[in-house]
């Protein structure tokens, strides 16, 4: 959770593109960013993969009228709504977009080559079946930005005694990193999203960004089993209410417009 996953930029700049907030050319650049191109492969009438701009134009075509992330990880289905064929190829991504208003989902394969610092970064996004039900656990906002709060207050007493979060140099550049990313002015979402979304979106990157630093920096304080095992109590549950919060800002618009 470094970084914003490839289906929240998709499924962001796809909704404000669906809704006529930017133009096509806008929100393609906006969705590839750093990569090298983004295709689109199995589309219903395409025998071919094609760009991501015909993409999202022959996915409104088919009725999509707007776009939900899934962030799934093993045993937690989170944004999913079946069959299990698709289930399996977003959890084994790690995560899909869900077309609202057409039986249709995608999930990213990531393809790289070159040498470190020179990446060629190419995408491909498989469009596959989806059933049309309600998405696996994802809460409002307003229960996203409450979970954040208590998740994070019932585990700050663990995490400092046993030092998940320490500040080493790593930490620090880490979260630099994010810092000058967030100055620089980046837009967390994309036009048409609600200011709680963005707020809640901004608070579950910085939580993940930190819970992503506490379990690289090795297991900082903890160096017994048992502490061992309470770090990963501690980190389990935030971890996973970070992950809901961005799927629900993600979503948002999708689903305040179906309310």
């Amino acid at each position: 959770m470094l970084s914003e996953p490839r289906s929240g930029r998709l499924a962001a700049w796809g909704n404000a593109l669906l809704a006529g907030l930017v133009s096509p050319d806008d929100a393609v650049l906006a969705i590839v960013g750093d990569d090298a191109v983004h295709r689109v492969e199995g589309l219903p009438g395409e025998s071919a993969p094609v760009g991501l701009t015909l993409g999202l134009g022959r996915l409104r075509a088919l009725g999509a009228t707007g776009l939900r992330v899934a962030l799934p990880a093993p045993g937690h289905p989170l944004g999913l709504s079946g069959p299990p064929e698709f289930n399996a190829r977003a959890l084994e991504s790690e995560e899909a977009v869900i077309c609202h208003g057409a039986a249709l989902g995608l999930v990213p394969e990531v393809y790289e080559a070159g040498p470190a610092g020179d990446v060629h970064v190419e995408v491909v996004w498989h469009c596959l079946q989806v059933r049309e039900a309600p998405p696996a656990d994802v809460p409002s906002l307003g229960e996203a930005e409450r979970e954040l709060a208590e998740a994070l207050r019932d585990a700050t007493e663990v995490l400092s005694r046993l030092d998940v979060a320490s500040s080493g140099p790593v930490a620090e550049a880490a979260i630099d990193a994010y810092r000058a990313r967030a100055e620089r002015g980046r837009e967390v979402l994309a036009p048409g999203y609600p200011p709680r979304a963005v707020r809640v979106l901004e608070l579950a990157q910085r939580v993940g960004l930190l819970v992503s630093l506490a379990y690289e920096n090795g297991h900082g304080g903890a160096v017994s089993a048992s502490e061992m095992t309470a770090r990963g109590a501690a980190l389990r549950p935030v971890e996973r209410t970070a992950r809901r919060a961005q799927v629900a800002a993600y979503n948002s618009v999708v689903e305040e417009g179906g309310r």
